[in-house]
């Protein structure tokens, strides 16, 4: 008896890429038996994509055929042994074959009717020796700029996707385009061989390169929709970043953290809460890098490990510094409770900067992380790749139920938000100010708790010292208004009392 014809469409089974964090927007993997267009302008990372997929599988025990029409197989094996894979190796396993199409430098022009009936049953046979049920095509528009009649090569590469799919093979398929925004692909060769379309990015904006990657189209199967950014990384090859794609899922910790400042402790209501996220910000010498020094030195203190990426300070001098304030930061490297990671912001794109940090900590297993600074970050990169930083380094942070404390540097002496600042500040769960106050001729320092998240906190401003103990909270300042805003005023005795008496009612 047949199925009703509203019955509940079966799910189309995917088969798992193992391109890190590329099946999390798959939703799965790519659709098992068909084939999939791997789209891109030159140096987007086709090859590297296709030859991933292969990988990927063997390192799981499985094997792949990798059809190449450009590059010879000894010129691909020496480039993919950067990222870790040694294919003649896997070669001599028969793990992998190559069935080589790449141009002959001493063949002749092609004339007359032309067909890849030998190319199919050369792949047909690869596939046989090595029981491999994945297979990669690279790139088909090399057939196009060897072969004449587009119309007849079009309906051979048909043919062979029809052919591949009979036999039950996953198949990618590549194909060079000519503007990232532009056409799929450069002739016209999607609706001829792919059930799917995959897009890989490299655009220039504002003088830096962002890489993202698109599933236009999965028949019969659901994706996540839009761009999403992505690194070719030397260790692992492509490194998908599914920002977009997190779900509010991370649970919500009660525990207190102390901050290091017996002072600020009273004013965040007993400390911070354990997954929190915070942003320290102010002025430069206004004192973030000794609150961030007190945060480290009262995770360990409590028994926490943490880890400090450093981004405008040596580690040598992060050490000096913290000396000079009697925290021993040698020490707690020796004994595995603190790791020092100093960086150069302009060493590598955001994306990259985002992907060794989650590889650190996963290493490191750190209870408290500390970015030092974000706007040394937020200088290399576009807006836009910046928040998808910030989204990403939150993210991670609260699934691990880790304290992080992220600094940005106010664009003036006097305070006022950053550029930074406004788009994190939705983002953190409490948002500590240190701000410069001029008072008679004397400057001194003031903090806020801006805000806390699930937490009643003091929100008067605080005013600060600094000595070779570090940080002390005094009273709070009471004749003096906007400090926040940068324009300070001193009231008298009277005008205070008014204005207190006006906030109490």
């Amino acid at each position: 008896m047949s199925s009703p014809r509203n019955a509940e469409p079966l799910p189309f089974p995917k088969l798992p890429t193992g391109i890190e964090d590329f099946d999390i927007i798959a939703e799965g993997g790519l659709p098992r038996g068909r084939t999939t267009l791997i789209g891109g302008t030159a140096g987007s990372g086709k090859t590297i994509f296709a030859a991933q997929f292969l990988a990927s599988a063997i390192q799981q025990g499985e094997s792949g055929v990798f059809v190449t029409f450009e590059e010879s197989p000894d010129e691909l094996s020496r480039n993919l042994a950067a990222f870790g894979w040694d294919v003649p190796q896997w070669e001599r396993d028969g793990k992998w074959a190559y069935v080589d199409g790449s141009p002959d430098e001493d063949a002749t022009e092609v004339v007359g009717e032309f067909d890849l009936s030998a190319m199919l049953v050369r792949i047909t046979r690869a596939l046989e020796a090595t029981g491999a049920r994945r297979v990669s095509i690279d790139s088909v528009n090399a057939l196009f700029s060897r072969l004449p009649q587009p119309e007849r090569l079009r309906a051979e590469l048909y043919r062979v996707s029809r052919a591949l799919r009979d036999l039950g093979v996953t198949t990618i398929v590549t194909s060079e385009r000519t503007d990232d925004y532009g056409e799929v692909s450069r002739h016209g060769i999607e609706e001829f061989v792919a059930d799917n379309v995959v897009l890989l990015r490299n655009t220039l904006h504002e003088e830096r390169r962002r890489r993202t990657v698109e599933i236009v189209k999965f028949r019969g199967t659901n994706h996540q929709r839009g761009e999403f950014p992505f690194t070719i990384a030397a260790e692992r090859g492509v490194v998908v970043l599914p920002l977009s794609a997190m779900q509010l899922t991370q649970r919500s910790s009660e525990e207190r953290v102390t901050s290091g400042v017996e002072g600020l402790d009273e004013m965040l209501g007993g400390g911070y809460f354990r997954d929190s996220v915070i942003l320290l910000s102010g002025a430069t010498g206004a004192g973030k890098t000794l609150t961030v020094t007190h945060f480290i030195d009262g995770g360990h203190r409590a028994g926490d490990r943490s880890l400090l990426f450093a981004f405008e300070e040596s580690r040598e001098q992060l050490i000096r510094n913290a000396r000079g304030w009697g925290v021993d930061f040698e020490t707690m490297e020796r004994e595995g409770s603190l790791k020092i990671i100093p960086v150069y912001p302009h060493a590598m794109p955001i994306e990259d900067h985002l992907l060794r940090m989650r590889w650190a900590i996963e290493e490191f297993r750190p209870n408290r992380v500390v970015v030092d600074s974000l706007s040394a970050l937020e200088r290399i990169s576009s807006m836009r790749s910046f928040r998808e930083f910030i989204l990403g380094l939150t993210s991670m942070l609260k699934h691990r139920e880790t304290a992080g404390m992220l600094t940005s540097t106010a664009t003036s002496i006097s305070g006022g938000p950053s550029v930074t600042e406004k788009h994190i500040s939705t983002l953190t769960d409490t948002i500590l100010l240190l701000r410069y106050v001029e008072t008679f001729g004397q400057l001194k320092r003031g903090l806020l708790v801006l805000k806390m998240r699930g937490s009643a906190h003091d929100t008067s401003i605080r005013e600060y010292t600094i000595d070779g103990n570090g940080m002390h909270l005094g009273e709070p300042f009471r004749n003096t208004s906007g400090i926040l805003s940068g324009n300070i005023t001193h009231m008298g005795h009277d005008d205070a009392s008014t204005v207190a008496s006006g906030e109490s009612a």
